[in-house]
């Protein structure tokens, strides 16, 4: 886990999709974020001890080595991952509101595009590998941001806590926005292995079916941080 310090930045992008409209200022208390997505490893143990029904795709060679993201796994199946982790834990695991996702891809950086900068993705030697995958990847430093967290612009969609409003950015709060009270799909964050283009930009915004259960969709644990 990696400690996020409370701190204000303006959320959005007015020269990107409607749904990023208008950026806004949100101030936002100190949390934690989990340096990588859930794996396959972390996940079986959860299976394991609760007996939850296992995403579908871990019999698939291409989605189950034990250091991939876990995928396949729907939004409450995230949030019973969650709350298990917590009680083995007495630590306070969540999903993260959406704003948090934000704000933690970032990495202190203030209006970048990418976790490294805005320097395109195409540009950056490095990444070029990550850019012709066909299946999600154990992350590495490749794509590390100023927190030390990896892969917030791609390898898989992350699940967030909030209901996704498309025009929820028109009336969201300045302090701790938590998404619209109610909705049909769920907020998710970050890029795509199956997507042509694999990374998103730390602005953009997707968002899913609670219900489905897609290949590229995983989930990154959070923490609160006591006052």
């Amino acid at each position: 886990m990696a400690l996020i310090p409370a701190g204000s930045f303006v959320m959005g992008n007015d020269a990107g999709r409607p749904d990023e409209r208008p950026a806004h200022r949100v101030t936002l208390a100190a949390f934690r974020a989990a340096v990588r997505p859930v794996s396959n490893a972390e996940y079986a143990l959860f299976l394991s001890a609760t007996g939850h029904e296992p995403p579908p795709f871990l019999d698939d060679e291409r989605f189950n080595a034990p250091e991939q993201p876990v995928v396949g796994v729907i939004w409450a199946a995230a949030v019973a991952y969650c709350r298990w982790l917590a009680s083995r834990t007495r630590l306070a695991f969540r999903l993260p509101a959406e704003a948090e996702r934000e704000y933690a891809s970032l990495g202190g950086l203030t209006g970048a595009d990418w976790p490294w900068g805005n320097e395109a993705p195409s540009e950056r030697q490095e990444l070029r590998e990550i850019a012709h995958r066909e299946q999600p990847h154990a992350p590495g430093a490749e794509c590390v941001n100023g927190y030390g967290l990896l892969c917030t612009a791609d390898n898989v969609h992350e699940w967030c806590s909030d209901w996704y409003g498309a025009d929820y950015y028109a009336e969201s709060p300045e302090e701790s926005p938590q998404g619209p009270r109610t909705g049909k799909r769920r907020s998710s964050r970050g890029g795509s292995w199956r997507h042509q283009l694999k990374f998103n930009r730390l602005s953009s915004r997707s968002s899913l079916d609670p219900s489905f259960c897609y290949n590229d969709y995983g989930f990154r644990v959070y923490e609160e941080v006591e006052a």
